[in-house]
């Protein structure tokens, strides 16, 4: 094949590529990040009384401030795992020790948003805890698409 078929075909090949991922996203639904479904059940299909909203709010204002600090650390130990791949080129000290310590901030927001899950279920009534906790199971359970 000469040069120029060749480039055509490459081409050809990158627009089809580019068309079925368009496609992709125009036609199957982004999956719903499951805290925001599971802030919205609590809000929304729970039928909260005032008091109730009030604890609620403040309980999520206190674990967003400290589910950002987790984050940010994740995103510092994440840039100490590039430069550590950067200088290592395998997986030596440095590429082991940062993937550590991303495990254990990953492990410890896991282990604080459960903490804040009950929480948040420590202010519901009888009937709203089950509805709560068939949503909370339902979430973890369910097949991402």
């Amino acid at each position: 094949m000469t040069g120029w078929r060749l480039a055509v075909v490459a081409a050809v090949v990158f627009l089809a590529a580019l068309c079925g991922v368009w496609a992709g996203r125009m036609l199957l639904p982004a999956p719903k990040d499951q805290s925001v479904a599971i802030h919205d059940f609590v809000h929304d299909r729970l039928d909260l009384d005032d008091g109730q909203k009030q604890r609620l709010h403040a309980m999520e204002q206190r674990f967003a401030i400290r589910r950002a600090a987790l984050e940010a650390t994740m995103r510092q130990e994440n840039a100490q795992l590039a430069a550590a791949i950067r200088t290592e080129h395998r997986i030596g000290p440095g590429v082991s020790a940062a993937v550590d310590a991303s495990h254990r901030t990953m492990g410890t927001l896991q282990k604080e948003t459960l903490a804040h899950i009950f929480a948040m279920r420590s202010l519901l009534r009888p009937q709203q805890a089950a509805k709560f906790d068939a949503a909370i199971t339902g979430a973890l359970t369910e097949s991402p698409r």
